[in-house]
Protein backbone atom coordinates (compact mmCIF):
# COMPACT_ATOMS: atom_id res chain seq x y z
CA UNK A 1 0.00 0.00 0.00
CA UNK A 2 1.06 3.66 -0.76
CA UNK A 3 0.14 7.11 -0.65
CA UNK A 4 -1.12 9.20 -2.96
CA UNK A 5 -0.83 13.25 -1.25
CA UNK A 6 -3.98 15.74 -1.51
CA UNK A 7 -2.50 18.40 0.10
CA UNK A 8 -2.17 18.68 4.28
CA UNK A 9 -6.03 18.07 4.62
CA UNK A 10 -5.84 14.37 4.57
CA UNK A 11 -4.07 11.58 2.41
CA UNK A 12 -5.74 9.24 -0.04
CA UNK A 13 -4.66 5.32 -0.80
CA UNK A 14 -3.33 4.03 -3.93
CA UNK A 15 -2.86 0.34 -3.83
CA UNK A 16 -0.97 -1.74 -5.59
CA UNK A 17 -3.98 -3.62 -7.29
CA UNK A 18 -4.70 0.30 -8.62
CA UNK A 19 -1.69 -0.05 -10.48
CA UNK A 20 -1.77 -2.86 -11.68
CA UNK A 21 -4.91 -2.43 -13.21
CA UNK A 22 -3.77 0.76 -14.71
CA UNK A 23 -0.53 -0.92 -16.31
CA UNK A 24 -2.53 -4.06 -17.00
CA UNK A 25 0.01 -6.60 -15.17
CA UNK A 26 -0.39 -8.59 -12.49
CA UNK A 27 0.04 -7.28 -8.61
CA UNK A 28 3.67 -9.54 -8.16
CA UNK A 29 4.79 -7.75 -11.89
CA UNK A 30 4.13 -4.21 -9.90
CA UNK A 31 6.15 -5.30 -6.72
CA UNK A 32 8.80 -6.97 -8.82
CA UNK A 33 9.54 -3.42 -10.72
CA UNK A 34 9.19 -1.63 -7.25
CA UNK A 35 11.55 -3.62 -5.67
CA UNK A 36 14.02 -3.36 -8.59
CA UNK A 37 13.98 -7.24 -9.49
CA UNK A 38 16.00 -7.87 -12.39
CA UNK A 39 14.21 -10.18 -14.39
CA UNK A 40 11.34 -8.01 -15.06
CA UNK A 41 11.50 -7.06 -18.48
CA UNK A 42 12.17 -3.45 -20.03
CA UNK A 43 8.78 -2.99 -21.79
CA UNK A 44 6.97 -4.15 -18.61
CA UNK A 45 8.83 -1.76 -15.99
CA UNK A 46 8.36 1.46 -18.43
CA UNK A 47 4.68 0.17 -18.58
CA UNK A 48 4.49 -0.16 -14.44
CA UNK A 49 5.98 2.97 -14.11
CA UNK A 50 4.37 4.81 -16.43
CA UNK A 51 1.23 4.02 -14.27
CA UNK A 52 2.72 4.58 -11.08
CA UNK A 53 3.71 8.43 -12.16
CA UNK A 54 -0.01 8.29 -13.42
CA UNK A 55 -1.34 7.66 -10.29
CA UNK A 56 0.77 9.36 -8.16
CA UNK A 57 1.81 6.14 -6.40
CA UNK A 58 4.57 6.73 -3.66
CA UNK A 59 6.96 4.07 -2.86
CA UNK A 60 7.79 3.96 1.10
CA UNK A 61 11.50 4.66 0.35
CA UNK A 62 12.60 4.35 3.70
CA UNK A 63 10.96 0.29 4.06
CA UNK A 64 12.21 -0.51 0.14
CA UNK A 65 15.82 1.03 0.87
CA UNK A 66 15.98 -1.69 4.11
CA UNK A 67 14.78 -4.38 1.48
CA UNK A 68 17.36 -3.54 -1.05
CA UNK A 69 19.97 -2.80 1.81
CA UNK A 70 19.31 -6.53 2.74
CA UNK A 71 18.43 -6.55 6.76
CA UNK A 72 19.13 -10.15 6.51
CA UNK A 73 15.54 -10.50 8.78
CA UNK A 74 13.12 -12.36 7.86
CA UNK A 75 9.40 -12.96 9.68
CA UNK A 76 7.56 -15.95 10.28
CA UNK A 77 4.06 -15.76 11.06
CA UNK A 78 1.83 -18.48 12.73
CA UNK A 79 -0.92 -18.02 15.13
CA UNK A 80 0.36 -20.27 18.33
CA UNK A 81 3.47 -21.38 19.40
CA UNK A 82 2.13 -23.78 21.83
CA UNK A 83 0.84 -25.77 19.06
CA UNK A 84 2.77 -28.64 18.08
CA UNK A 85 2.82 -28.14 14.48
CA UNK A 86 3.67 -24.68 14.66
CA UNK A 87 6.59 -24.84 17.46
CA UNK A 88 8.28 -27.60 14.63
CA UNK A 89 7.84 -25.64 11.49
CA UNK A 90 9.50 -22.62 13.00
CA UNK A 91 12.22 -24.26 14.59
CA UNK A 92 12.38 -26.00 10.89
CA UNK A 93 12.19 -22.55 9.58
CA UNK A 94 14.95 -20.93 11.74
CA UNK A 95 17.40 -23.61 10.94
CA UNK A 96 16.74 -23.68 6.99
CA UNK A 97 16.98 -19.53 7.13
CA UNK A 98 20.33 -19.96 9.50
CA UNK A 99 21.49 -21.62 6.48
CA UNK A 100 20.85 -19.12 4.35
CA UNK A 101 22.49 -16.29 6.11
CA UNK A 102 18.85 -15.10 7.29
CA UNK A 103 17.94 -14.18 10.77
CA UNK A 104 14.53 -14.97 11.64
CA UNK A 105 11.99 -13.05 13.88
CA UNK A 106 8.86 -15.58 14.73
CA UNK A 107 5.61 -13.66 15.53
CA UNK A 108 2.60 -15.27 16.90
CA UNK A 109 -0.89 -13.56 16.09
CA UNK A 110 -2.85 -15.94 18.96
CA UNK A 111 -6.04 -16.45 17.11
CA UNK A 112 -6.33 -12.74 16.02
CA UNK A 113 -7.81 -11.86 12.67
CA UNK A 114 -6.35 -7.98 13.48
CA UNK A 115 -2.98 -9.31 14.42
CA UNK A 116 -2.93 -11.06 11.38
CA UNK A 117 -3.27 -8.10 9.33
CA UNK A 118 -1.09 -5.98 11.05
CA UNK A 119 1.73 -8.53 10.74
CA UNK A 120 1.17 -7.77 7.32
CA UNK A 121 1.05 -4.15 7.23
CA UNK A 122 2.40 -3.01 10.53
CA UNK A 123 5.32 -0.54 10.48
CA UNK A 124 7.80 -3.47 11.68
CA UNK A 125 7.72 -4.34 7.96
CA UNK A 126 10.62 -1.70 6.87
CA UNK A 127 13.01 -4.24 9.52
CA UNK A 128 12.25 -7.11 7.48
CA UNK A 129 13.05 -8.73 3.51
CA UNK A 130 10.59 -10.37 3.67
CA UNK A 131 7.58 -12.72 5.42
CA UNK A 132 6.74 -16.53 5.98
CA UNK A 133 2.96 -16.38 6.75
CA UNK A 134 0.57 -18.96 7.90
CA UNK A 135 -3.16 -17.29 8.98
CA UNK A 136 -5.67 -18.99 10.52
CA UNK A 137 -8.25 -16.13 10.51
CA UNK A 138 -8.46 -14.32 7.37
CA UNK A 139 -10.64 -16.32 4.52
CA UNK A 140 -10.38 -16.78 0.70
CA UNK A 141 -12.74 -13.55 1.11
CA UNK A 142 -9.35 -11.17 2.63
CA UNK A 143 -6.88 -11.83 -0.59
CA UNK A 144 -6.18 -8.51 -0.87
CA UNK A 145 -4.77 -8.47 2.32
CA UNK A 146 -1.89 -10.02 0.25
CA UNK A 147 -1.28 -7.19 -1.68
CA UNK A 148 2.03 -6.13 -0.02
CA UNK A 149 5.01 -4.49 -1.64
CA UNK A 150 7.61 -7.00 -0.04
CA UNK A 151 8.27 -11.12 -0.63
CA UNK A 152 5.72 -12.72 0.41
CA UNK A 153 5.57 -16.42 0.78
CA UNK A 154 2.01 -17.96 2.09
CA UNK A 155 2.35 -21.65 3.60
CA UNK A 156 -0.75 -23.97 4.61
CA UNK A 157 -3.88 -24.56 2.45
CA UNK A 158 -5.53 -21.43 3.10
CA UNK A 159 -6.18 -18.47 0.74
CA UNK A 160 -5.63 -19.46 -2.74
CA UNK A 161 -4.56 -16.97 -4.98
CA UNK A 162 -2.19 -16.84 -8.12
CA UNK A 163 -0.82 -13.46 -6.84
CA UNK A 164 1.42 -14.97 -3.78
CA UNK A 165 4.03 -17.39 -3.73
CA UNK A 166 2.27 -20.58 -1.75
CA UNK A 167 3.98 -23.36 -0.33
CA UNK A 168 0.73 -26.14 0.39
CA UNK A 169 0.29 -28.91 2.31
CA UNK A 170 -1.24 -32.32 1.35
CA UNK A 171 -4.81 -32.03 3.80
CA UNK A 172 -7.16 -33.42 1.53
CA UNK A 173 -4.92 -36.27 0.57
CA UNK A 174 -3.69 -36.66 4.06
CA UNK A 175 -7.27 -37.08 5.68
CA UNK A 176 -8.12 -39.41 3.25
CA UNK A 177 -4.87 -41.27 3.81
CA UNK A 178 -5.49 -41.73 7.48
CA UNK A 179 -9.22 -42.84 6.54
CA UNK A 180 -8.52 -45.35 4.04
CA UNK A 181 -5.92 -47.03 6.21
CA UNK A 182 -8.47 -47.15 9.01
CA UNK A 183 -10.90 -48.82 6.46
CA UNK A 184 -8.92 -51.40 5.27
CA UNK A 185 -7.60 -52.53 9.35
CA UNK A 186 -11.56 -53.26 9.50
CA UNK A 187 -13.05 -50.21 11.20
CA UNK A 188 -16.56 -49.48 10.48
CA UNK A 189 -17.80 -46.74 12.49
CA UNK A 190 -15.01 -43.76 12.26
CA UNK A 191 -15.64 -41.03 13.96
CA UNK A 192 -13.72 -37.41 12.85
CA UNK A 193 -12.87 -35.04 15.61
CA UNK A 194 -11.70 -31.59 15.05
CA UNK A 195 -13.98 -30.69 12.49
CA UNK A 196 -15.22 -26.69 11.77
CA UNK A 197 -18.70 -26.61 10.92
CA UNK A 198 -18.88 -24.25 7.54
CA UNK A 199 -15.21 -24.37 6.63
CA UNK A 200 -14.01 -25.23 3.46
CA UNK A 201 -10.96 -23.36 2.81
CA UNK A 202 -8.89 -24.59 5.93
CA UNK A 203 -7.25 -27.27 7.53
CA UNK A 204 -10.17 -28.16 9.29
CA UNK A 205 -12.67 -27.65 6.09
CA UNK A 206 -9.65 -29.46 3.70
CA UNK A 207 -9.33 -32.41 6.34
CA UNK A 208 -12.98 -33.50 6.65
CA UNK A 209 -13.15 -33.21 2.81
CA UNK A 210 -10.63 -35.97 2.85
CA UNK A 211 -12.74 -37.57 5.19
CA UNK A 212 -15.76 -37.86 3.26
CA UNK A 213 -13.89 -38.56 0.08
CA UNK A 214 -12.45 -41.69 1.53
CA UNK A 215 -15.74 -43.05 3.14
CA UNK A 216 -17.26 -42.26 -0.18
CA UNK A 217 -15.16 -44.35 -2.15
CA UNK A 218 -15.21 -47.14 0.12
CA UNK A 219 -18.90 -46.82 -0.01
CA UNK A 220 -19.08 -46.18 3.63
CA UNK A 221 -22.16 -44.53 4.85
CA UNK A 222 -21.69 -40.75 6.68
CA UNK A 223 -23.11 -41.03 9.82
CA UNK A 224 -23.40 -37.26 11.68
CA UNK A 225 -22.96 -38.85 15.00
CA UNK A 226 -19.86 -39.55 14.26
CA UNK A 227 -18.63 -35.97 13.41
CA UNK A 228 -17.10 -34.12 16.47
CA UNK A 229 -16.78 -30.32 15.89
CA UNK A 230 -14.43 -28.03 18.10
CA UNK A 231 -13.28 -25.11 18.19
CA UNK A 232 -9.64 -25.10 19.01
CA UNK A 233 -7.51 -27.65 18.33
CA UNK A 234 -5.76 -28.33 21.63
CA UNK A 235 -5.65 -31.64 23.85
CA UNK A 236 -8.37 -30.80 26.15
CA UNK A 237 -10.50 -29.91 22.68
CA UNK A 238 -9.84 -33.48 22.35
CA UNK A 239 -10.80 -34.82 25.01
CA UNK A 240 -14.33 -32.89 25.64
CA UNK A 241 -15.01 -34.09 22.37
CA UNK A 242 -14.39 -37.72 22.79
CA UNK A 243 -16.67 -37.98 25.59
CA UNK A 244 -19.54 -35.81 24.52
CA UNK A 245 -19.50 -38.71 22.12
CA UNK A 246 -19.21 -41.41 24.27
CA UNK A 247 -21.55 -39.85 26.38
CA UNK A 248 -23.99 -39.73 23.63
CA UNK A 249 -23.19 -43.82 23.69
CA UNK A 250 -22.07 -43.76 20.53
CA UNK A 251 -18.53 -45.42 20.31
CA UNK A 252 -16.38 -45.47 17.36
CA UNK A 253 -14.04 -48.32 16.19
CA UNK A 254 -12.03 -46.03 14.68
CA UNK A 255 -11.05 -42.33 15.04
CA UNK A 256 -9.53 -39.79 12.80
CA UNK A 257 -8.10 -36.70 15.11
CA UNK A 258 -7.53 -33.64 12.75
CA UNK A 259 -4.34 -33.03 14.95
CA UNK A 260 -2.03 -34.81 16.91
CA UNK A 261 -2.79 -32.93 20.20
CA UNK A 262 -7.11 -34.10 19.80
CA UNK A 263 -5.49 -37.25 18.77
CA UNK A 264 -3.62 -37.16 22.30
CA UNK A 265 -6.76 -35.66 24.03
CA UNK A 266 -9.36 -38.30 22.40
CA UNK A 267 -6.98 -41.26 23.60
CA UNK A 268 -6.77 -39.89 27.15
CA UNK A 269 -10.97 -40.21 27.31
CA UNK A 270 -11.14 -43.27 25.84
CA UNK A 271 -8.95 -45.04 27.99
CA UNK A 272 -10.19 -43.16 31.10
CA UNK A 273 -13.54 -44.61 29.91
CA UNK A 274 -12.28 -48.39 30.23
CA UNK A 275 -11.53 -49.03 25.90
CA UNK A 276 -8.68 -50.54 24.72
CA UNK A 277 -6.30 -48.82 21.98
CA UNK A 278 -6.50 -50.46 19.04
CA UNK A 279 -8.10 -53.51 20.53
CA UNK A 280 -11.55 -51.63 20.78
CA UNK A 281 -10.70 -48.02 19.10
CA UNK A 282 -8.48 -46.89 16.95
CA UNK A 283 -6.65 -43.96 16.66
CA UNK A 284 -4.68 -41.64 14.07
CA UNK A 285 -3.56 -38.40 13.98
CA UNK A 286 -2.07 -35.99 11.73
CA UNK A 287 0.88 -33.73 11.57
CA UNK A 288 3.13 -36.33 13.29
CA UNK A 289 4.72 -34.07 15.61
CA UNK A 290 7.45 -35.06 17.91
CA UNK A 291 5.04 -36.10 21.11
CA UNK A 292 3.07 -38.57 19.13
CA UNK A 293 5.73 -41.27 19.26
CA UNK A 294 6.29 -41.36 22.90
CA UNK A 295 2.17 -41.36 23.38
CA UNK A 296 1.00 -44.96 25.11
CA UNK A 297 0.29 -46.56 22.38
CA UNK A 298 2.25 -44.49 20.30
CA UNK A 299 0.59 -42.29 17.81
CA UNK A 300 -0.01 -43.41 14.37
CA UNK A 301 -0.30 -40.33 12.49
CA UNK A 302 -0.21 -38.49 8.79
CA UNK A 303 3.75 -36.62 8.38
CA UNK A 304 2.84 -33.51 6.84
CA UNK A 305 6.44 -32.86 5.45
CA UNK A 306 7.31 -29.93 7.49
CA UNK A 307 10.89 -30.23 6.56
CA UNK A 308 9.93 -29.81 3.25
CA UNK A 309 7.58 -26.98 3.52
CA UNK A 310 10.28 -25.21 5.85
CA UNK A 311 13.18 -25.71 3.48
CA UNK A 312 10.83 -24.72 -0.25
CA UNK A 313 9.51 -21.90 1.44
CA UNK A 314 12.53 -20.28 2.74
CA UNK A 315 14.34 -20.58 -0.54
CA UNK A 316 11.17 -19.15 -2.27
CA UNK A 317 11.73 -16.12 0.16
CA UNK A 318 15.40 -15.77 -0.95
CA UNK A 319 15.19 -15.62 -4.40
CA UNK A 320 12.45 -13.44 -4.14
CA UNK A 321 14.17 -10.81 -2.00
CA UNK A 322 17.44 -11.41 -4.12
CA UNK A 323 15.76 -10.67 -7.69
CA UNK A 324 15.96 -14.20 -8.52
CA UNK A 325 12.82 -16.20 -10.14
CA UNK A 326 11.94 -19.28 -7.92
CA UNK A 327 11.94 -22.08 -9.68
CA UNK A 328 12.72 -20.80 -12.95
CA UNK A 329 8.36 -19.73 -12.83
CA UNK A 330 7.88 -17.19 -15.67
CA UNK A 331 8.05 -13.24 -14.69
CA UNK A 332 4.88 -12.08 -13.46
CA UNK A 333 3.78 -15.65 -11.94
CA UNK A 334 4.08 -16.84 -8.75
CA UNK A 335 5.21 -20.22 -6.89
CA UNK A 336 2.81 -22.49 -6.18
CA UNK A 337 4.84 -25.84 -4.86
CA UNK A 338 2.59 -28.89 -2.67
CA UNK A 339 4.74 -30.95 -0.23
CA UNK A 340 3.48 -34.43 -0.30
CA UNK A 341 2.34 -36.35 2.92
CA UNK A 342 2.84 -39.98 4.13
CA UNK A 343 1.37 -42.31 6.90
CA UNK A 344 3.30 -43.29 9.96
CA UNK A 345 2.32 -45.98 11.45
CA UNK A 346 2.67 -46.71 15.18
CA UNK A 347 0.75 -48.87 17.39
CA UNK A 348 -2.28 -46.42 18.01
CA UNK A 349 -4.15 -48.68 15.34
CA UNK A 350 -4.10 -52.12 14.27
CA UNK A 351 -2.05 -53.77 11.56
CA UNK A 352 -3.17 -54.12 8.46
CA UNK A 353 -3.73 -58.18 8.46
CA UNK A 354 -6.26 -57.57 11.27
CA UNK A 355 -8.66 -56.66 8.39
CA UNK A 356 -8.74 -60.44 7.28
CA UNK A 357 -9.66 -61.67 10.47
CA UNK A 358 -12.71 -59.59 11.05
Amino acid sequence: MARKASGRGGEQVVTMKEVAKEAGVSIKTVSNVVNDYQFVSDATRNKVNAAIEKLGYVINVSARNLRTGSTGIIALVVPDLQMPYFAQLSSLVIEEAKKLGLRVIVEPTLYSRDGEIEALHGSQQAMLDGVIYSPLELGQEDVEQLNVDYPLVLVGERMFTDQVDHVATENVEGAKRATSYLLQTGCKRIAVLGVHPGEQVGSAGLRFRGYREALDEAGVPFDERLVAPTGKWHRIDGVNAMNEMLDTGVIPDGVVALNDMLASGAMHAIQMRGLRIPEDVSVIGFDNSDDSQYLSPALTTISPGLDAVARMSVKVLKDRIDGVAPFDVPEGKSVFRKVSSKLVVRQSTKPLNIATMV
